[in-house]
């Protein structure tokens, strides 16, 4: 897990890669359209697949700048590339203001639709 470490004249302030990541993820759920934050991964057979192993939400953090990648699982009948856009817009703009750190990308993985019931 990288951190971000920055001297500040009082001490020292950390953030690991799992805070940014769990920013992102929750300014993700905030985009209308956005059902869950997932690999899309689920019961027995997504229980033993590879892709399980996924986290949904993954930061690579290489000299101060992020770059996120975040699997969602949309509602169906939403436009996918607006909310794709909203969530990339919505992420990185959190992400910058509660951190400071600036984020040169937002990947966006569609791995499902959901049915609204």
């Amino acid at each position: 897990m990288e951190v971000k470490n920055t001297n500040q004249s009082i001490g020292n302030l950390n953030i690991s890669t799992g805070v940014v990541e769990k920013i992102a993820k929750l300014a993700a759920l905030e985009i209308d359209g956005v059902a869950e934050v997932s690999t899309g991964a689920s019961g027995v057979k997504g229980v033993f697949a590879k892709t399980n192993l996924q986290k949904p939400v993954t930061v690579a953090l290489t000299d101060g700048v992020a770059e996120i990648d975040i699997c969602l699982i949309l509602k169906y009948g939403c436009k996918v590339p607006s909310v794709c856009k909203n969530v990339q817009e919505t992420v990185k703009t959190n992400v910058q203001n509660m951190t400071e750190i600036t984020v040169s990308k937002v990947n966006i993985n569609v791995t499902g639709v959901q049915a609204e019931i």
